[in-house]
């Protein structure tokens, strides 16, 4: 199944990865055909927040200095899509406390790998084919199974305002009943590994299965991965992407205190006036194949990975802090690690957070990389 083992390269250059399948799930795009045409057609996904999500009234507040409360009300937000559990092997009893990155994490991982032809691959390639996600610390069953367990607190609370013994018993009881109860699924059903780790058991894959987490790094590094485990001939093929499924108050709550949201209803990267971000929901996933093996298969290639640059800031300002001398050092890292020089590229997508501070470190690392030695102008999306 495999090319034959041989010695592993110094740069990806030499030994690409090819892109055969996708999918993904947006905000307004249930696909990737969707999610491409929104982009083409230029459409704005970004909403106010539906009621069906949470309440606007309870959490909303101008006022930025206003305790629990976020300054933004909108965001994007992941539409409504048809999961039959049973497809997978999924008992509907467990649905209840099993978080939704889980069930739409493995319908999309599905859904690429029917889109690179392997929708019914061989046990033999599935044996040797892994899933590394990107997903971060928001899983929105965890605030629920959390939040229950804070009856000890209610309970002195309502004692201490004067309430009866029954009274007390009874209205915590009633408030318990508000979330999700806690049973033996409920574990497996909060942990974000195990968004990979579902889609590994549910699709019967016998490679790697892991999820990272590095902020808005995240996806790429699981990238970087993936790729590592095809170049280390541990795999054969590989799902990889990011997941993040948690519009949620907490998450809103993170940001607003932060502060990094924008006060306005739009966000304007590398604008003078640019006031910060917005937060939206998604999915992405792509399967992976050494090059030479797709071209040997026969696969559909949608793009090739030649390079991948990853850099950390050291000490610094704060942990939080961009630092552009270090944005630059991860995208020399790439162009080296592709055998490309920064003048040969022709489109530039960058990170575009839309903070006054990370909008001018990004700015000012891509100004040093390429900007060296090139008196092009270079397009920036």
């Amino acid at each position: 199944m495999s090319s034959a083992p041989q010695s592993i390269p110094s740069r990806l250059g030499d030994r690409p990865i090819a892109i055969i399948g996708m999918s993904a799930l947006f905000p307004q795009a249930e696909n990737i055909g969707q999610y491409w045409n929104n982009i083409v057609e230029q459409i704005d996904s970004i909403i106010e927040i539906p009621e069906s999500r949470w309440s606007i009234e309870d959490y909303f507040d101008l006022d930025q200095n206003a305790p629990d409360k976020s300054y933004s009300k909108h965001g994007g937000f992941l539409p409504d899509v048809d999961f039959n559990p049973m497809d997978f092997g999924i008992p509907p009893n467990i649905l209840e406390v099993t978080d939704s990155s889980q069930l739409l994490g493995l319908l999309t991982a599905k859904n690429a790998l029917q889109d690179g032809g392997y929708g019914e691959a061989s046990e033999e390639l599935l044996d040797r084919t892994g899933v590394i996600l990107g997903v971060t610390a928001g899983m929105k069953l965890m605030g629920s199974l959390t939040a229950r367990l804070q009856y000890p607190i209610w309970e002195r609370v309502l004692r201490r305002s004067g309430f009866s013994e029954n009274e007390t018993r009874r209205l915590i009881e009633r408030m318990k009943k508000a979330y999700v109860r806690w049973e033996e699924n409920s574990f497996p059903g909060l942990l974000g590994n195990v968004i990979a780790g579902r889609i590994a058991n549910r699709l019967n894959l016998g490679g790697t299965n892991c999820t990272v987490d590095a902020a808005c790094a995240s996806s790429l590094s699981a990238m970087k991965m993936a790729i590592s485990d095809l170049n280390e001939h541990r795999a054969d093929m590989m799902i990889t992407g990011g997941v993040d499924s948690d519009n949620s108050p907490f998450m809103y709550m993170c940001f607003s205190k932060t502060p990094a949201f924008t006060a306005d209803e739009k966000v304007k990267p590398f604008d003078a006036d640019s006031k910060g971000i917005m937060i939206g929901e998604g999915l992405g996933m792509v399967i992976l194949k050494r090059l030479e093996d797709a071209e040997r298969d026969g696969d559909r290639i949608y793009s090739v990975i030649r390079g991948i640059g990853t850099s950390s800031d050291g000490r610094f300002k704060s942990i939080y802090a961009p630092r552009s001398s270090g944005q630059a050092k991860a995208l020399r890292r790439a162009y080296q690690d592709a055998g490309f020089a920064p003048e040969s590229v022709g489109l530039i997508e960058a990170h575009g957070t839309g903070t006054t501070a990370g909008d001018l470190a990004e700015f000012e690392g891509l100004k040093e990389v390429f900007a060296e030695n090139n008196n092009k102008k270079q397009h920036i999306a």
